[in-house]
């Protein structure tokens, strides 16, 4: 049976507030394998140091970018288009991470304009949400 985005765990890329915010695109692919997800995101012109990803309450990966780069074209200039931006490249992301996941272990890196981050899948079977308790005469 064909999963619907509503059950999908990563549903608030898909229905949470809009993924982007600024002027940066920062798209995103997301791959799933055996053993982990990957998330690539576009990060053009920021290094490590301009990008912080952190895990917050609820297992939602936030990743946020900002390069502190203004353009120095001088007050002066009249801005007729601005689509790659205003220079500062800041960016926001925010995905609700199943809850399979090792939080423990999550990796980052960045190289050609490319943040890559991998989300290792725990093995291990979780407790159902929902048990039976086995109902005795006695306790």
């Amino acid at each position: 049976m064909a999963e619907t985005i509503f059950g999908h765990p990563f549903r608030r890329f898909f229905l949470g507030h809009p993924p982007i915010l600024g002027n940066s695109t920062a798209l995103l692919d997301w791959l799933e394998s055996p053993t982990s997800h990957i998330l690539k995101i576009n990060v053009p012109g920021l290094n490590k140091d301009e990008i912080k990803v952190q895990i917050d309450e609820g297992n939602i990966l936030h990743v946020r970018g900002e390069s502190g780069k203004e353009d120095n074209f001088g007050k002066d200039t009249i801005w007729h288009v601005t689509e790659r931006g205003t220079g500062k490249g800041d960016f926001s992301r925010a995905i609700e991470l199943p809850e399979n996941v090792k939080l423990d272990q999550i990796k980052a890196h960045v190289e050609n304009g490319v943040l890559t981050i991998v989300v290792p899948k725990d093995a291990a079977p979780k407790l159902p949400k929902v048990r039976n308790i086995n109902i005795t005469s006695r306790l």
